[in-house]
């Protein structure tokens, strides 16, 4: 529609809309003037992942060697590296629901199966160590788990993480995913924890995946990173080597000052994206027939459409959001496409101007079609 001429304003797309801070495009410019423009290790410079190391040792209280560390172009090739590394057919990895669009994807195509577990709102879309304990199989090699969530906001507590780790720890041969990509754009009051800090043990079957795209406004550089035991990375490593090689030098650069430098730049991005999620989330609950949960973090809300779909007579929430986009010219992303149908993702990663507009518009569709 953008591109025939017509007004939309895009909230389905998650990514931050600020610039790269200054300091950051410097490191890269001088990486570039003083010849760092050739292939890497492919599994990044020493530097980077000395870096990644005092990284989760400053703010996470975690304890990596660079041996332990693989950098890729972008946290989703971290996440695929781990699939293609660990899977096969016959495999099953368990992921709550609602979940990142492409991890059940990666699990398909690495050929094992999904096990998708259905986390409604009244439980903060998250999934519950009852829920885990009864979708474990003989078969189930990997769990999946993203905190803060995208699409849901949602993360999971210190007291949460230690109950899931209990039924983890019964289940010796399975292995842990922990997206924490959105780590740095979270707001609750408890201070954000990990299964690692309640659950130290469990260290030789997890692997941490995050990146530098979503908290330093940075998704153009491609640089995500993998931390874990020692074998996982190595196997993840000769995935990416028959791949992509290393990630991109400069970028590489560049990551190295995002994580190195002053962290202070964050804290406004921070506060813009709360102020967004408030003022969104009162003008959505304000809307008849749709329920909204209020997030705790990332650049994302979840509202429950479904008594708005059946009041408007619509299908389901693709055929709501597909009439949204056509009356109004806002962008959303339906909640099937995350696994939960009957829901909407809305991303508040824009010009406040455009989503109080945006706001306008999609309170005007829900009256007007009522």
């Amino acid at each position: 529609m953008t591109a025939d001429g017509k007004d939309v304003i895009n909230l389905a797309v998650g990514e931050p809309d600020f610039d790269t801070p200054a300091h950051i495009i410097e490191a890269a410019t001088l990486a570039m003037q003083t010849g760092q423009t050739r292939y890497t290790q492919v599994g990044g410079t020493q530097s980077l992942r000395q870096a990644i190391c005092a990284k989760y040792t400053r703010e996470n209280q975690l304890s990596y060697k660079p041996a332990q560390v693989l950098v890729s172009n972008g946290a989703k090739q971290s996440i695929y590296n781990l699939t293609v590394a660990l899977l096969e057919a016959g495999d099953e990895v368990i992921i709550p629901a609602p979940f990142w669009v492409s991890y059940s994807a990666m699990v398909t195509m690495a050929g094992a199966t999904p096990v998708v577990v259905h986390c409604p709102a009244q439980q903060h879309f998250k999934l519950t160590p009852e829920q885990l304990a009864a979708a474990i199989t003989p078969a189930t090699k990997l769990i999946m788990f993203n905190s803060p969530s995208n699409p849901s906001g949602q993360a999971y507590t210190g007291p949460e993480w230690l109950a899931l780790g209990r039924v983890i720890r019964r289940h010796p041969r399975l292995v842990v995913l922990s997206d924490d990509i959105y780590e740095h754009i979270y707001w609750a009051k408890a201070p954000l924890s990990g299964l690692l800090n309640e659950c130290p043990d469990l260290a030789d079957r997890c692997v941490l995946v995050n990146g530098v795209s979503k908290a330093y406004a940075m998704t153009g550089w491609r640089i995500g990173y993998a931390v874990g035991p020692t074998n996982i990375i190595n196997a993840m490593t000769k995935v990416q080597v028959e791949s992509s090689s290393c990630a991109s030098s400069i970028s590489q650069a560049a990551a190295e000052a995002a994580l190195s430098g002053p962290q202070s730049l964050l804290q406004p991005m921070l506060t813009a994206y709360q102020q967004r999620h408030n003022y969104v989330v009162a003008q959505l609950s304000s809307i008849p027939g749709l329920s909204v949960l209020p997030s705790q973090g990332t650049f994302y809300t979840f509202p429950n459409c479904q008594q708005a779909i059946e009041r408007l007579g619509y299908e389901d929430d693709v055929a709501l959001v597909k009439a949204i986009l056509s009356h109004t010219g806002v962008a959303l992303v339906p909640g099937s496409a995350f696994g939960m149908a009957g829901h909407f993702r809305l991303s508040y990663a824009t010009d406040v101007a455009l989503l109080t507009t945006a706001c306008e518009r999609l309170t005007k569709f829900f009256e007007v079609t009522a």
